[in-house]
Order: structure tokens, then sequence, then C-alpha cells
């Protein structure tokens, strides 16, 4: 039941609409007009004003042919950079990017999924609960729309999240991760008449972080810089840089310590240096998820998988998504992989076969939702 050539139709559609986080607004009447032609009650809450963005969450209600409780289907409208001006590139079932900027399947074809399936269900008449429909924003500058979501207009209490890559995989559970912000402060100086009266805050910020341990710490635990800012002109001795870093784990006290041992590395640099300084923000961003194969979602989404022929297993991921918020904030969602690979890089791709395998799962799900 569901149609190959219209989710392919569909995603291709979505990826050529710029929407970067905050700038959703385009994508999101598009889906919009797509959702209200299916029957769906859209509306949209003011998480958009929150994180001064285009438009809200967009939160769509359809109506169930089946007495039971509503079930959520969520996936996020937003894309990283660079994301304007997408050309996919077609190559028999592989859908990638011309190179230039990124596919956008991260998570457009999560959103593409979840309209075929809502298209499949109204056009077969099939039996299904009532189905929440949630597209966030700002999910890649941490899961700002998830954050400010109005759960009052969500009915459902358990359901899918569709933002991962592996195919046939259903992750239960996630890291947690903070953010940090750090401004390393040196004193400012002319290189070439007084360099000795300066102090480089780009020094103080090198020698910190090669003393740090960072990328892949252990199997639950990762940490990285991702952007470094500073300095005003080749002749001057830095007196400032600025430093934006996260720390993930799926273990509370491993996240604590990474991020402990980070900062403690840009104090004793500082430290070495007279004059320096270290101003720092921490912020949690997210915590972990841990969802049990027990789960009514998870007993769910496996009888689903059996129905439609399609392998499934439980895994973790590295990745924070909208999941770790609505878990918190007292739904049961599981995130399913819709096959996205290589994703926040110009080498994406993704298989459509793939997508149809998550789509079949998604639409079996529904329907034995109906006798839930």
């Amino acid at each position: 039941m569901i149609d190959p050539a219209r989710l392919k139709r569909l995603f291709l559609e979505l990826v050529r609409i710029d929407s970067l986080s905050r700038r959703e607004g385009r994508i999101a009447k598009r889906l919009a007009r797509e959702l209200e032609g299916l029957g769906a009650a859209v509306h949209f809450d003011d998480a958009g004003t929150k994180v001064k963005g285009e438009t809200g969450n967009l939160v769509a209600h359809v109506p169930g042919t089946a007495d039971a409780p509503a079930i959520l289907l969520c996936a996020h409208m937003d894309t990283v950079e660079p994301g304007e001006g997408v050309n996919p590139v077609e190559d028999g079932d592989v859908i990638r990017s011309d190179g230039t900027t990124v596919l956008g399947g991260d998570d457009k074809s999560g959103v593409a999924i979840i309209c075929e399936c809502v298209r499949a269900c109204r056009e077969h008449g099939l039996r299904h609960p009532p189905i929440d429909v949630v597209f966030t924003i700002c999910e890649e500058v941490g899961l700002l729309g998830a954050t400010h979501l109005d759960v009052g207009l969500v009915r459902a209490r358990r359901g899918l999240v569709f933002d991962s890559d592996a195919p046939g995989v259903v992750f239960t559970r996630a890291p947690g991760a903070n953010h940090l912000d750090v401004v390393v402060h040196g004193r400012a100086a002319h290189a070439g008449m007084a360099p000795e009266r300066g102090v480089s805050a780009i020094r103080v910020a090198a020698e910190a972080i090669a003393a740090m341990r960072l990328f892949r710490i252990d199997p639950e635990t990762t940490a990285n810089w991702g952007t470094i800012e500073g300095g005003r002109a080749v002749n001057i001795i830095s007196d400032r840089v600025h430093l934006r870093g996260e720390a993930r784990s799926h273990d509370p006290a491993r996240l604590a310590a990474q991020t402990e041992h980070m900062l403690r590395c840009l104090e004793e640099a500082a430290a070495r240096h007279p004059g320096a300084r270290i101003e720092a923000n921490i912020s949690s961003v997210y915590e972990p998820m841990v969802i049990a194969d027990d789960t009514v979602i998870m007993k769910l989404v496996t009888a689903a998988a059996a129905r439609a022929g399609r392998p499934i297993t439980s895994a973790a991921m590295g990745g924070g998504c909208d999941a770790n918020i609505l878990n918190r904030r007292g739904l049961e969602v599981v995130n399913l992989g819709t096959g996205m690979r290589e994703i926040h890089t110009t080498s994406e791709w993704l298989a459509v076969s793939d997508m149809v395998a998550a789509a079949e799962v998604t639409l079996a799900a529904l329907q034995l939702a109906a006798d839930m």
C-alpha cells in the first residue's frame, strides 16, 4: 500500500525547499497544505516566537477510523548548513547530494515517510487510531522545537520519531549532552613591537585543547569543539577566543566527568599564563534517553515489523534527537531509522527502498494500533 514512486516524488520536492534552522517557514506551509489535503486539522504553536524563527512547530490531528488512543508520528523540518539550493542527484534507488550541499534526508526522509503513511491510510480506508503529526523546528540547533513544543496540542502519549540512519533499527537509547560556551581572555599587545606584553588567548586555547581527551572517549561518551573564533589582526596578540563545544554520554556520571575535564584543561592552561582567564557557560541541552524493550511502543514496533516482514532490532545511537526531549515531557517514543546516510556532510545519500521499508513498518504499526 506504500507507493514508492509517490514517496520518492515528495522527498525530492521537500529537499529542494530550503529550511535551515529558524527558516522553516516555506516548508511548514507546504506541509500544512499536504496534511490539510488529507483531512487533518493543522495548528502551529508559538515555539517560533520563543526561538526567534519564522514559524512554530506544526501539529496536525488526523481523524482516526478506530476507537483507540492517538499515536504520534514526529520528524523535524530543519536542516544543517550547507543546506541552501539543494540539487538532489538520482542514481537508481539511491538519491544523493550533488556534493555542494547536504541532501536534507536528515530529516526530510522522516517527513516524507510520515506524509506517505497518512496518505496510504486515507487512500485505502485503513483502520487506524487518531494520528498526531508533529513536525518540529530547530532540532539541529539543540532540539529547540521539541523543547518549546506546546504538548497541550498533542493528544498522543506514545509514538515514533523518524530521525536516524540505520534502516531496520529502532533506537531506544540515546546520550545526554552538555554544551560548552567558553571565552578565553588574554591581553592584547603589538605583535611586532611588544609581544612580551601580551598574553595570547589563542595560545591558551590551543594548549588546553591539545591536553584534552576528545572525540571518542569510550563506548558511551564523545566530546568535540565545533567552532573557534578569535583574533583581531595578524599584528595583534589575541586577547579573546570564543570556543563552542559539546560533551555527550549515555552515562550522566561520565558526561559530568568529561565536561569537568574539558573545563579543567582550560583553567590549567590559563593558570600557566598570568593575565589569562576563562569565562565558561555550561548548559544541559538534553538528558539521556532509555526506553525498555518491553514497553508498549516497542512491542508495537516489533509486532509491526513482523507483520510487514521487515527485520528490526533495537540499539543505542550516538546522537540526540527530539525523542530525548519528548520522553522527558511525558511521552513514550522511540526513534525509527529511515536510511539517511553520511548525514551532516556534502556526501549525504539514501536509498528509496530503505525509506519504503520504514514506511511499511510504520503503516503496519498504525493498523495494529487500531486495536490497542
